[in-house]
C-alpha cells in the first residue's frame, strides 16, 4: 500500500514538472539518512558532537534549497535596491518548484524528531517512539494530498498510520467525500468568485471609492480563507479516501475572540510547527518578558517571509506579532 502510494504521490508531483521530481526524492533521501544516523545510535549511528553537526548540516541543506528556489532572487534585488544598483544582471530565471516550502519543512521535522530519539529503527514502537522504513519517510514527506499546500503533518500522527495496514472504510471515505465537497465549494463557489471582484478592484485601486475598497477589503478576507481552508478540506478529505487522518487546519478562526485564539484556529499545521520547532527551540517563554517578545516577533516575521518572497509579507508578519505583543 505504502509503496503504492508513494509511486502515485510522485507521478502526480511529476505531471507538473518531472524534472523537479528528482528534488523532491533527494531531499526524502536526505531526511531518511539522516534521521536513521541520527536514531540508530547503538547500530552504526552517530554519536556526541558529531549528530549536532549531522542534524543542522541536513537542516541548512534543506533550508538552502528552498532558500535558494524561493528568495534568491528577492534577498539580491533588495540587496541591489538598498545600494542603488543595477538588479537585472544578478537575478536568476528560476521556477519555484511547487509545495517546496511544505515538503521542507516536513523534511525538517523528520530529521528534528529522529534527533530527539522520536523516531525508533526497531520493530517496536510506542505513544513517543515509532519506527520508520525508507518507504514510509518516502510517503511522509511526498504524500501527494498534503504536497502541495500541507497541511504539515508530523512524524508522529502520520507515521504510525503507516504501519497500519489500511481497509476501505465506508464511514470515513463518506465523510472524506462530504469534506471534499465542501472544501471545492469554499475555493470554487466562495474563493474564486470573491476573487473577480476583489482583483478588479485592486487592480485599479487609485479610482476606487473608499466604499469599493472597504468591500474589497473584507471580500479579500473572506477569499483568502476561503483558498486555503478548502484545499486543506479537499487534501484532509483525500487523505481519509485512502485511510489517513489528519488533524484540522482550520478552525472557524474568523469567530476567534483576540488575536490569540485567531492564531490557534488558524493555519493550525503551520502555526504549531514554527511554535514547535522554532519558537520553543530558542526558550519560548521559559526566560523573561523580553525574550518572550522577540520569540514572538521572530517567528512571525518568519511566517510572513513563508508566505511569500517580499516585504509586504514580512511587514504582515510583523504586524501581527505586534498585536499578539500588544493585546
Amino acid at each position: 500500500q505504502n509503496a503504492f502510494l508513494v509511486l502515485a504521490s510522485y507521478v502526480f508531483y511529476a505531471y507538473w514538472d518531472w524534472r523537479f521530481l528528482g528534488l523532491l526524492i533527494g531531499m526524502s533521501l536526505l531526511s531518511y539518512i539522516a534521521g536513521h544516523l541520527l536514531t540508530n545510535v547503538n547500530g552504526g549511528g552517530i554519536q556526541g558532537t558529531s549528530r549536532k553537526i549531522l542534524l543542522w548540516t541536513t537542516i541548512a541543506i534543506d533550508l538552502g534549497v528552498l532558500g535558494f528556489f524561493k528568495y534568491y532572487n528577492f534577498f539580491v534585488s533588495s540587496f541591489c535596491n538598498l545600494f542603488g544598483l543595477d538588479a537585472s544582471h544578478s537575478t536568476l530565471q528560476l521556477i519555484l518548484p511547487l509545495g517546496i516550502s511544505f515538503f521542507t519543512f516536513q523534511a525538517i521535522s523528520y530529521v528534528v524528531d529522529a534527533y530527539h530519539g522520536k523516531l525508533n529503527p526497531s520493530i517496536h514502537h510506542s505513544a513517543q517512539r515509532f519506527n520508520s522504513s525508507l518507504i514510509d519517510c518516502l510517503l511522509y514527506i511526498g504524500f501527494f494530498p498534503k504536497l502541495l499546500a500541507g497541511p504539515i503533518e508530523r512524524p508522529s500522527n502520520f507515521l504510525p498510520q503507516c504501519q497500519q495496514k489500511r481497509v476501505f472504510d465506508y464511514n470515513l471515505a463518506t465523510d472524506g467525500c462530504r469534506q471534499i465537497l465542501w472544501g471545492l465549494f469554499k475555493k470554487v463557489v466562495v474563493a474564486d468568485n470573491c476573487a473577480t471582484y476583489v482583483n478588479a478592484v485592486y487592480g485599479d485601486i487609485a479610482h476606487q471609492s473608499g466604499s469599493t475598497l472597504l468591500l474589497a477589503a473584507i471580500l479579500y478576507t473572506i477569499q483568502i480563507y476561503g483558498d486555503f481552508s478548502g484545499y486543506s478540506d479537499m487534501a484532509i478529505g483525500s487523505a481519509k479516501l485512502l485511510g489517513f487522518k489528519f488533524r484540522d487546519n482550520f478552525l472557524f478562526p474568523y469567530f476567534s475572540r483576540n488575536m490569540n485564539e485567531f492564531w490557534r484556529r488558524w493555519h493550525i499545521s503551520l502555526n504549531t510547527w514554527f511554535v514547535d520547532y522554532v519558537y520553543i527551540p530558542l526558550g519560548g517563554s521559559r526566560n523573561g518578558k523580553a525574550r518572550t517578545i522577540a520569540n514572538t516577533m521572530i517567528i512571525f516575521l518568519l511566517s510572513g517571509l513563508w508566505h511569500g518572497a517580499d516585504w509586504s509579507f514580512v511587514a504582515w508578519g510583523g504586524y501581527h506579532g505586534l498585536l499578539l505583543v500588544i493585546l
